[in-house]
């Protein structure tokens, strides 16, 4: 219990800065919780139970819902059917490590602001973090309240900039229509058959359409923490994937060194 350990050494422990006042219940109503202001929806996403408790139970104290997640693929469960305001994400996760909760998450649609907490502060790991669709960075050890601060920031710029409309709803590639909020397919208005990592190849080639996807993205979206299965896996996905396309006006390229890329046929 985080009662019976003194503070100093819950703070070492956890690697974050901790003031025991900022976890006691407000005696006040802070200034930004006015009557009109809606509760920030966070999704925790950590494997370390210490960690994992006394941030969320700070946090609430704070004013914010906080739902949490131990792995990977409860995070990315929850993530998909709940929708929170913003998700922080530790990245070293069992089951799907945070890197690949996040590509599979943005490969869906979700535009969830995330904020990457993690003790991996090496500029390659920021720079992959960002790349993967990341939105901030905040390295262990870190402050509580620098914490609050970048999630307010980032919630203010996700509603500032994002303004729902029917067509970011839904894509459409020839025949093809991709509606991002389910994750269903339908061609000529008929829902695809597809398997599962036939749809989760999909998923991934329409999140950036006529662009190429690397294959060592595809495997960690479309085998996910699957240590056991070839990599060439991938590439009879996209062959089974390439039959079912055959006369829809749809193509699934191979750039030979790049990866995969969809679009219509006869296009550039």
């Amino acid at each position: 219990m985080m009662d019976s350990v003194p503070v100093k050494q819950l703070s070492k422990r956890l690697g974050i800065s901790l003031d025991l006042r900022r976890l006691l219940p407000p005696t006040t109503t802070p200034a930004w919780r006015g009557a009109n202001v809606r509760t920030m929806q966070l999704l925790l996403v950590e494997d370390d139970t210490a960690m994992r408790t006394t941030l969320q139970r700070t946090l609430m104290r704070r004013g914010m819902h906080v739902e949490v997640a131990a792995d990977g693929p409860s995070a990315l469960a929850h993530w998909t059917t709940r929708a929170p305001d913003a998700v922080v994400l530790d990245l070293t996760l069992p089951g799907l490590d945070g890197l690949q909760v996040l590509e599979r998450a943005r490969a869906q649609g979700l535009r969830t602001p995330v904020l990457i907490l993690t003790a991996r502060g090496t500029v390659g790991d920021r720079v992959l973090g960002l790349n993967a669709g990341a939105d901030d960075y905040l390295a262990k050890p870190f402050d509580l309240d620098e914490l609050e601060a970048r999630l307010r920031a980032l919630l203010r710029r996700s509603h500032d900039n994002f303004t729902p409309r029917a067509s970011e709803e839904s894509m459409q590639l020839g025949a093809l229509r991709y509606e991002k909020e389910s994750g269903a397919l339908y061609l000529n208005d008929e829902v695809m058959e597809l398997t599962p990592r036939e749809l989760a190849m999909m998923h991934a080639l329409l999140a950036r359409p006529g662009h190429a996807v690397a294959k060592e993205r595809l495997f960690s979206l479309v085998f996910p923490g699957e240590a056991d299965v070839q990599y060439e896996a991938v590439e009879v996905v996209a062959y089974r994937l390439r039959k079912k396309l055959t006369g829809t006006g749809l193509q699934l390229v191979t750039l030979r060194g790049l990866g995969y890329l969809i679009k219509v046929q006869g296009s550039a």
